[in-house]
């Protein structure tokens, strides 16, 4: 009996999604919406939740490495699992905004916005070249999928909690230079993968499995490039070069809410059409994290947009977001455990 439960351990951590990292991502911002919104309890909450999540799953992904590196190194060259890495990085980041929004923790906020940028800069160039220069590669339908825009999210989060941290530093222009660098970057990356997801979608057959749980980063990568514009918008007065751009600015930041709202209802009909009139099985996939993302994301997007454009007609909409984004938070979480727990019977049989 213990050697059969330490093989299907073993099982279990050698097939850990790169993308459980949006655990962390999820819950990270929809503490932050709370918080944003005033709501007691549950942002403090969630942040402590996300202080356990973060360290375990790095844990775990060292464990993985060393016991199970040949798997690693499949999935940094599997079209569908690589960019899943990516949400490493914006894990980071968002668990750094929490320091400093909810923590009022400057100092590790700072060390997670380096680590953050250092994983950046190892993934993205990694990831996409090793993805690049393959022999063997699926095609265009099989290969991307909106989990692809969880590398848009990674830049985006380096340049919100860039321009957060900004007011910390005694000399901002360099480190604001960066971040506008960095949303401008997401923003040419999210319109390329955009382009062949939405190219996926109309011109070849989809199944109800195509529509896996992170194609609403669709919407999210849009919504946290919108909260990158407002928080260099907030950020601005401490940078002339910022201050010169700031019609352009507000313009851009606009078409990337607006972006992400459009998404939501053409989202909302797929996945009745999926679960609904196809009768897809509707279970506990921790890809379903990077469903919660974009739904806390859009929440938090959309207060900061009402002070950033002076609409706080805008604001109304965050009073209801925020809890549709907490029930699926919750909803998720519920299925984890239930996983977990019943995991843990079967491995105790």
């Amino acid at each position: 009996m213990p050697a059969v439960a330490a093989e299907s351990a073993e099982g279990g951590l050698a097939e850990l999604h790169p993308a459980y990292f949006a655990l962390v991502m999820a819950t990270g911002i929809v503490s932050i919406a709370c918080h944003l919104l005033g709501l007691p309890v549950i942002p403090k909450a969630l942040f402590a939740l996300n202080l356990l999540f973060y360290p375990l799953l790095w844990l775990l992904t060292a464990v993985r490495v060393v016991k199970h590196r040949a798997r690693v190194l499949a999935d940094l060259s599997h079209h569908g699992r690589a960019v899943g890495f990516f949400t490493m990085v914006a894990a980071t980041c968002v668990l750094g905004s929490q320091c400093l929004v909810i923590g009022k923790a400057a100092g590790p906020a700072l060390a997670l916005w380096y680590f953050g940028i250092g994983l950046y800069v190892v993934l993205v160039y990694s990831v996409f070249t090793i993805l690049m220069v393959k022999e063997q590669k699926p095609a265009l339908a099989e290969g991307i999928n909106g989990g692809w825009l969880v590398s848009v999210v990674a830049a985006q989060s380096v340049a919100v909690l860039g321009a957060q941290l900004a007011p910390t530093f005694e000399q901002p222009d360099q480190l604001l230079f960066f971040c506008l660098a960095m949303w401008l970057g997401g923003g040419m990356l999210y319109l390329w993968i955009i382009a062949l997801i939405f190219y996926r979608y109309t011109f070849f057959t989809l199944a109800p499995s195509d529509l896996a749980p992170p194609y609403w980063i669709n919407m999210g990568a849009a919504a946290i490039s919108t909260l990158a514009g407002t928080m260099l918008i907030a950020a601005s007065e401490l940078s002339p070069l910022v201050q010169q751009l700031l019609p352009f600015l507000r313009g851009m930041t606009l078409m990337w809410w607006a972006t992400a709202t459009w998404w939501i209802p053409m989202l909302l009909v797929l996945g009745i059409w999926r679960h609904g009139y196809r009768r897809f099985p509707l279970r506990y996939d921790p890809l379903y994290w990077g469903g919660v993302f974009p739904l806390g994301m859009y929440t938090s997007a959309t207060v900061r947009l009402s002070g950033a454009l002076a609409a706080p007609f805008l604001y109304d909409i965050c009073r209801y977001f925020v809890f549709i984004a907490l029930l699926a938070w919750l909803v998720v979480f519920v299925g984890m455990v239930t996983r977990i727990v019943r995991s843990t019977f079967a491995i105790a049989r």
